[in-house]
């Protein structure tokens, strides 16, 4: 797959997929492809820079040392959520509303929520916070 910036004769330029190069010619010849603003037939790409992602140039950018550190970090909230709480799994929902709504205190718990859940919690004022959890060595 290759995406084009493609441009119409009254200059609007938008994104298209294809296949391969030839795909794109083939349509552009069969007057296929039109403007999304203007349904214009007569389209050209457009100069686009490729788009290139390689390890190397990803590893680069990331500090080895501070995504230890993080890491490291995030193992240790985990490990302490892991000995302070109790997890209550997918009925994390249920428990939270009870102690938002019944006003109870001292229950410390972590579990999960489907996004669904996540925002009707949100429209109902309940903040949560999202850990990263990594795994443990052990795990």
């Amino acid at each position: 797959m290759i995406k084009y910036l493609l441009k119409c004769q009254n200059k609007h330029e938008f994104e298209s997929w294809f296949a391969d190069s030839k795909e794109f010619e083939k349509l552009r010849k069969k007057n296929l492809i039109d403007c999304i603003f203007c349904q214009s037939k007569n389209i050209s790409k457009s100069i686009m820079s490729p788009n290139i992602n390689s390890r190397k140039k990803i590893s680069d950018k990331i500090n080895n040392k501070e995504f230890n550190k993080i890491k490291k970090d995030l193992l240790k909230l985990r490990k302490f959520i892991e000995k302070n709480f109790e997890f209550v799994g997918d009925r994390f929902a249920k428990e939270v509303r009870e102690v938002h709504y019944n006003n109870k205190k001292g229950k410390n718990f972590y579990g999960t929520v489907s996004r669904e859940e996540k925002l009707e919690l949100e429209e109902e004022g309940i903040d949560l916070v999202s850990v990263p959890w990594p795994k443990n060595k052990e795990n």
